[in-house]
């Protein structure tokens, strides 16, 4: 069995080495010499997303086994795509991903592959919310991932927990199956998203994580920026795997107050029979009827598209496991 520790990289030079170094002595550790040791094959690779220092460089003096490199800096979720079809084309069975930063610890990577080699999870996240919280993390950051944990957990009807952090392990399948729409941000969220409409089995294992001070932000500089852009991604993403929810909640809700209107109006109408005065709350009944009306029409012909969208997601599952387990 071949394990691929992946590290996305943007201009971690002064960093990169040190993380490396770290991943290859914790190989060592007892995991592989116990359940771990059906991982036969360890293999360290680095995605280089465009940097203008030297961190290609440092990471081969390090002894990475894989280095892909290419310019301009595309984002974190495309540099996630390129791993995920070079861990497939390196016929991997795991891939972990972790930060080339050194904030995560490599030894907690048996942690996160052990529900996966028990049958347990397809896919296993670091939670830094669970019972070991992440020190120094941004309280708004904290605030907001929460707050987006439920509103996902809500619409797709699954228990979630960390959305964005990016520690985390996949198996073969998983990496067979996840299907990026985005490449121009980040990945964290729409993945999770699509392996629970997918039916995969998501696992979170709480993890110890210290944030850096001064640590510059590679994603966005800009707390509003990231919360603009992961609002979109999600809300397109729980739109295209929940469709009868995303249209269907708002549009039922809009008729039920529409009848509430239409209610009030009659109730006020026939005692002296009088339209004039009463007549608003007709009118907004209306209005509130037939926009309700569009949002349970869309939820219709969104869940038609759901199903076209799932047959030809399930061609490309059947392409790429032709594709790539030709060497397996």
């Amino acid at each position: 069995m071949k394990l691929i520790v992946n590290i996305p990289a943007y201009n971690e030079g002064a960093l990169i080495g040190g993380t490396i170094k770290k991943i290859r002595e914790s190989f060592s550790a007892d995991f592989y010499m116990g359940k771990g040791a059906i991982i036969d094959e360890k293999i360290i690779q680095v995605i280089d997303d465009g940097s203008t220092d030297d961190t290609a460089r440092k990471a081969k003096e390090a002894g990475a086994d894989i280095i892909i490199s290419y310019k301009p800096n595309r984002r974190l979720a495309y540099s996630f795509k390129q791993a995920v079809e070079s861990s497939l084309r390196n016929n991997a069975d795991l891939m972990v991903n972790i930060d080339a930063d050194g904030q995560f610890n490599p030894y907690d990577i048996p942690k996160l592959l052990t529900p996966i080699l028990d049958g347990k999870a397809d896919m296993v996240i670091a939670n830094r919310f669970g019972e070991i919280e992440a020190r120094n993390i941004p309280w708004v950051r904290k605030s907001l991932n929460k707050f987006a944990a439920s509103v996902i957990g809500f619409f797709l009807n699954y228990k979630t927990n960390d959305l964005t952090c990016g520690f985390r392990a996949h198996n073969r399948e998983t990496l067979l199956r996840l299907n990026l729409t985005n490449v121009h941000f980040t990945y964290t969220q729409e993945t999770i998203i699509d392996a629970i409409g997918k039916n995969l089995k998501l696992f979170w294992v709480p993890i110890e994580v210290t944030y850096f001070d001064n640590r510059e932000a590679k994603i966005t500089k800009s707390i509003w920026k990231f919360v603009n852009n992961s609002t979109k991604i999600i809300l397109k993403a729980i739109r295209d795997i929940r469709p009868m929810k995303f249209f269907g909640i708002p549009g039922l809700l809009l008729v039920f107050l529409s009848l509430i209107s239409f209610g009030t109006f009659l109730f006020n109408y026939f005692p002296d029979f009088k339209i004039t005065q009463y007549r608003n709350y007709l009118i907004f009944g209306i209005a509130l009827f037939l926009v309700g009306l569009q949002f349970v029409v869309f939820a219709l012909i969104a869940d038609m598209i759901k199903s076209s969208r799932q047959l030809t997601e399930e061609l490309m599952y059947q392409w790429k496991k032709d594709k790539y387990d030709t060497g397996k």
